[in-house]
């Protein structure tokens, strides 16, 4: 029997691996995804602790209201009926302060600008000014308007903008400073770096709606794959992909841990650039390109606790806390163990069952990989349990207390409500995610950088294509539209748009 050779073999079933297998798929492509772990996803998949299910990563989504982008990307992926979907207060995002401040982000960028002016009187120019240029802004990237261009964004002078530096210069107010970037820890933008693009892509998804899944982001994975499936496509697990058989410096086949080999006319590779690159092996490559992505800094990582709550202990929050000791709410990699943690974020993952009471509790602040480092040869995951030692879980413990008394401030009641309590390390995403160093959001970008920050879909070898937050912006949004990048490689993409647009 002849081997099986797909149109395409996808690497990784994150977000925008399952997508652009799905958008292959119905276009009648035959398409493999090779996933790793036991559960698909990526960033998307959950884990249980006593009956309560917890977020890996996404807390919640953007411009999910009928007729808004990621809603009309949804719709076309069959996932706006298919996923139990809970809307967010219309103050989906409450800024607070160790000194006892609190403001909010609301729902549209009316009740935005309404709800700032009414806390902030005398900035009502910067205010609306500052949300005028977000929404400008936001225009010069079609696909977040699903919109049809040939470029996939329209101004580079904006890319060269400084977020801090735009902000700064429309108004003294460090208070409202603080404010209008209190949600930073979605983008983990530094002070020095964050373009203002990535700032305004954010916040503006995030204004124009905001959602969480009911029991868990992993539905997401589950539903494509199975539409992947109902196409014709095959999605399997526990295929860890080890290496490449390459002729004529095209790939022809992965071969993964099991010793299955897996034969395709092109390839889509989902994982991180930096250990895809390594797996093919750096002879295939120009040494400028390889060290591009081997020596590119990414964002950090997080410390993350899941608390189970007692019986109706704690209230169900239909927004998140973004908390901050002081007006300096930018991520600061070179951050101090005595002033650790500077900003947390905390949110109550939706349940089904309740929506009175908090099933659970989710708290995460930056840290970085050095700081797990002495114990990088360890490696845990339900398909390869390996063990950490003592010392590691006697930091985890210390680091778990250190957040709680941080958290106790804001939240005095907290150790009140925990039934029990589980942390997550660097180490903890590195395994599970697959990257080098448990990164939350990609390949840190600077705004002196400009057009060198995006990476483009194709690579140095001719039917090896990439897709992911590594390539423009990550999140569920910026994922989304790099599976239509990635696949506009190889479809029409004014009329990719038109069928997304057209989607029942």
């Amino acid at each position: 029997m002849a081997e099986k050779v797909y149109d395409f073999v996808i690497i990784g079933s994150g977000l925008g691996g399952l997508q652009c297998a799905y958008i292959l798929a119905d276009h009648g492509f035959s398409v493999c995804v090779l996933e790793k772990n036991q559960q698909l996803g990526g960033s998307l998949q959950v884990f249980s602790r006593d009956k309560t299910v917890f977020d890996t990563g996404v807390h919640y989504l953007p411009a999910m209201d009928e007729g808004q982008p990621l809603h009309s990307y949804f719709k076309y992926f069959g996932l706006t009926d298919s996923v139990k979907w809970k809307k967010m207060d219309s103050h989906f995002d409450q800024i607070s302060f160790d000194d006892g401040s609190k403001f909010h982000h609301a729902s549209s960028w009316n009740e935005f600008k309404k709800s700032l002016i009414a806390d902030f009187s005398k900035e009502e120019t910067a205010i609306k000014t500052y949300s005028e240029t977000i929404q400008k802004l936001v225009k010069t990237f079609p696909l977040d308007e699903l919109e049809y261009n040939e470029k996939d964004h329209t101004d580079n002078a904006i890319l060269e903008l400084s977020a801090k530096e735009f902000i700064d210069g429309l108004t003294e107010n460090e208070k409202l400073r603080a404010v209008l970037t209190g949600s930073n820890l979605l983008y983990a933008g530094s002070a020095e770096k964050c373009p203002l693009y990535i700032h305004a892509l954010v916040t503006n998804g995030y204004v124009q709606s905001a959602y969480r899944c009911v029991d868990g982001g992993s539905q997401l994975a589950k539903e494509l794959a199975k539409r992947i499936r109902e196409k014709g496509g095959e999605v399997l697990r526990r295929k860890k992909v080890i290496g490449f058989e390459l002729e004529n410096e095209e790939i022809r086949t992965v071969i993964t841990e099991d010793g299955e080999c897996y034969s395709g006319l092109k390839f889509i590779s989902n994982i991180q650039p930096k250990v895809l690159l390594q797996l093919v092996g750096k002879e295939h490559f120009k040494l400028s390109f390889y060290n591009r992505f081997q020596k590119a800094r990414n964002t950090l990582s997080s410390f993350t606790v899941h608390i189970v709550c007692k019986p109706n202990s704690f209230q169900y929050l239909n927004h998140n806390v973004y908390h901050h000791t002081t007006n300096h709410v930018w991520a600061k990699p070179d951050y101090s163990e005595s002033e650790w943690p500077l900003q947390f974020m905390l949110s109550t993952p939706a349940s089904s069952k309740s929506d009175e009471f908090a099933e659970g509790i989710s708290i995460m602040t930056y840290m970085r990989f050095d700081e797990v480092e002495k114990w990088k040869d360890s490696h845990k995951t339900i398909v390869s349990p390996g063990e950490r030692p003592s010392e590691y879980e006697e930091f985890k413990a210390e680091k778990t207390e250190q957040l709680l008394k941080a958290v106790e401030k804001r939240f005095p009641e907290i150790r009140d409500c925990i039934q029990s309590i589980h942390a997550s390390t660097p180490l903890t995403y590195r395994d599970y995610i697959g990257s080098d160093d448990g990164n939350m959001y990609g390949t840190e970008k600077d705004f002196r950088k400009g057009m060198a920050n995006f990476i483009a879909p194709n690579t140095k070898i001719p039917n090896l294509w990439l897709t992911g937050q590594y390539l423009n912006l990550h999140g569920v949004m910026g994922v989304t539209i790099s599976s239509i990048i990635t696949c506009s490689q190889f479809l029409d993409k004014k009329k990719l748009l038109e069928r997304i647009k057209n989607a029942q």
